[in-house]
C-alpha cells in the first residue's frame, strides 16, 4: 500500500515537471513566432483630434530625426482640402506651421504629400493651381512641386516649371507632379506625372491619352517660362524632365508599359556597378500587358542619366501636341519581374530599396495566391521570397537603414522582418497590438531608431482622424 502510494507521488511529480516543461516549451514558441503582446509600446505625439496629421508614406522625417513633416487634409475632400504643412517634434509635441495658404476651398488649391530632404531643412510638397475653382479644380494634371525652406517658413519656390501653351518648353512639364522624393545627396526629387495637354486630348477623342508616368527634376537649372493665360504657367528652379515611356495601348507579351507608379530613388547613391561606382535610377511598377493582353503590374528600373536636359530618340524633352514629354537622351528603362508568366501574377506597392542600392522590395503574390514580400537585385535576376504569411501582407513596405531588416503591416500589426535567417518564425517580430484601426503609413529615422506611422483615433464628435505614433528600436 505505501509502494504504491510512493508510486502515485512519482507519477505526479513527473506529471508537473512535465507540465511545466511544456509550459515553458510553450512560451518560448510563442515568443518564437512572435504571437506575444507587442514588445514596443506606443507613443502618441500628436493629439489635435479634430484634423489628420497625414504622414501619407513619405520621406517624413527631418535629417536630424528630431521633427516629422506631414498635412492636413481631410479623408472626405483629400489633398485640395488640406491647407496646411505642419511639422511636429518627436520628443516634445511641440508644432510648428511651415506653410498655410491664406484662401483655400473645397476645389483648391490645396497642399499635400510632404517629404523632407536628407540633407538640409527643407521640404517638398504638391500645391495645386492658386486659382483653383468650382469650374476648374485641382486636379492631377493641375498641380507643381513646392519646396519651403525652414529658414523661411511660408515663402514658397516652385519646383517644377510649367507650360501649358504650344511652342512648349523643354525643362518644364505640362501637368501635374506629386509623391515628390528628395535624392540622396538632395540634389534630384523625383515625382509621378500626370499630362494636361494629353488630358485635353482624351477629352476630345474619347481615347486614352492621360498616362501616369514618372520624372525628375534637377536642382540648381531653373527654367523661365512665360506666365501665359490665366496664370496656368510658371517659372520652375530645377529642370524637370520624364524619364518614364508609357503607351496607351502596350503590345502583348511585350516589355511597354501603359502607366508608371509606385515609384522611388534606387539606394542612397543608386545600385553599385561592377566596374565600380554606382548608377542613379528609379524603380517602380509599370503595367504592361500579358499574352493574352489582360494588364499585369510588374517591377521596372529607370536608369537616370547624369545629365537630362538632351533630347533623347524617342522624341523632345517638352513633348509634342500629341504626346506628352519624351525622355531625355541616355534614360534606360528595364524589366525586373514577369509574373505574368506564373499562375498568380501581379506586383504592387511602392518599391523600396535598402539604402545600398543592392535590393529592391516589392509586394507580390505566392505560389499559393497570397501576398508576401518579395526581393530583387536593380540588376535582375531570380527573385526572393522574403515572407511566408498564411495571409496576404497589407502594404507600407520599409527597410532598416542598415538594410538587414524590412518592415510592414500584416492583419493589422506592424512587423519587423530580419533578412538572411532560415526559419521565417525566427525572422519576424511584431511591434505592435493588433487594434480595430490598424497602422498606416510607416516612416523609419534616419539612425533607424524610430519607427513612425499613422492610426486613426476616435474625437469628441465621434469622428476619427489620422494621428502620428512611433516606436522606439534597440
Amino acid at each position: 500500500m505505501f509502494n504504491a502510494q510512493i508510486s502515485h507521488f512519482i507519477r505526479l511529480e513527473k506529471m508537473n515537471e512535465l507540465k511545466i516543461a511544456y509550459f515553458f516549451l510553450s512560451l518560448i514558441f510563442t515568443l518564437i513566432s512572435c504571437k506575444s503582446m507587442p514588445v514596443r509600446p506606443e507613443n502618441q505625439i500628436t493629439f489635435d483630434l479634430d484634423y489628420n496629421h497625414d504622414l501619407d508614406n513619405n520621406d517624413n522625417f527631418s535629417p536630424d530625426d528630431q521633427w516629422l513633416v506631414y498635412d492636413t487634409r481631410t479623408d472626405e475632400g483629400g489633398i485640395a482640402i488640406s491647407s496646411k504643412i505642419e511639422k511636429v517634434h518627436v520628443k516634445t509635441g511641440e508644432k510648428k506651421v511651415l506653410y498655410a495658404l491664406k484662401e483655400n476651398t473645397q476645389w483648391g488649391p490645396g497642399v499635400g504629400a510632404v517629404s523632407y530632404s536628407p540633407i538640409d531643412f527643407s521640404v517638398v510638397f504638391i500645391r495645386g493651381l492658386m486659382h483653383s475653382s468650382k469650374e476648374n479644380p485641382y486636379q492631377q494634371w493641375r498641380r507643381t512641386g513646392v519646396i519651403i525652406d525652414e529658414k523661411n517658413p511660408n515663402v514658397p519656390i516652385r519646383m517644377d516649371a510649367r507650360d501649358v501653351n504650344f511652342p512648349f518648353t523643354a525643362g518644364a512639364l505640362r501637368g501635374g507632379t506629386h509623391r515628390h522624393e528628395f535624392s540622396g545627396d538632395g540634389n534630384w526629387i523625383g515625382f509621378t506625372y500626370n499630362d494636361a495637354i494629353m488630358q485635353s486630348l482624351e477629352a476630345k477623342t474619347g481615347k486614352k491619352h492621360n498616362l501616369r508616368t514618372i520624372g525628375v527634376a534637377k536642382k540648381n537649372h531653373p527654367v523661365k517660362v512665360d506666365s501665359g493665360i490665366n496664370g496656368e504657367n510658371n517659372s520652375g528652379a530645377w529642370f524637370s524632365a520624364l524619364v518614364v515611356h508609357v503607351v496607351s495601348s502596350p503590345t502583348p507579351g511585350s516589355d511597354e508599359i501603359s502607366q508608371a507608379l509606385g515609384d522611388s530613388w534606387v539606394g542612397k547613391n543608386g545600385y553599385p556597378l561592377a566596374e565600380g561606382g554606382y548608377q542613379m535610377a528609379r524603380s517602380f511598377i509599370g503595367t504592361v500587358n500579358d499574352a493574352n493582353g489582360k494588364p499585369v503590374d510588374e517591377v521596372f528600373l529607370v536608369d537616370i542619366p547624369k545629365e537630362i536636359n538632351q533630347n533623347g530618340s524617342l522624341g523632345p524633352l517638352e513633348g509634342t501636341l500629341d504626346y506628352m514629354p519624351f525622355p531625355p537622351k541616355g534614360v534606360i528603362q528595364k524589366r525586373l519581374t514577369y509574373t505574368s508568366e506564373t499562375p498568380n501574377p501581379g506586383c504592387a506597392g511602392i518599391v523600396r530599396s535598402d539604402l545600398m542600392g543592392e535590393n529592391l522590395a516589392y509586394l507580390a503574390y505566392d505560389i499559393n495566391g497570397i501576398r508576401q514580400v518579395f526581393t530583387i537585385s536593380p540588376k535582375g535576376g531570380k527573385p526572393q521570397q522574403i515572407t511566408k504569411h498564411d495571409k496576404s501582407v497589407t502594404s507600407s513596405l520599409r527597410w532598416h537603414p542598415s538594410g538587414k531588416f524590412i518592415f510592414y503591416v500584416y492583419e493589422g500589426r506592424i512587423v519587423q522582418c530580419q533578412l538572411g535567417l532560415d526559419a521565417f518564425e525566427n525572422r519576424m517580430q511584431y511591434l505592435t497590438a493588433k487594434q480595430r484601426n490598424e497602422p498606416t503609413n510607416i516612416v523609419l529615422s534616419h539612425d533607424g531608431k524610430t519607427v513612425a506611422f499613422n492610426r486613426k483615433v476616435m474625437n469628441s464628435k465621434n469622428q476619427e482622424t489620422k494621428q502620428i505614433f512611433t516606436i522606439s528600436l534597440p
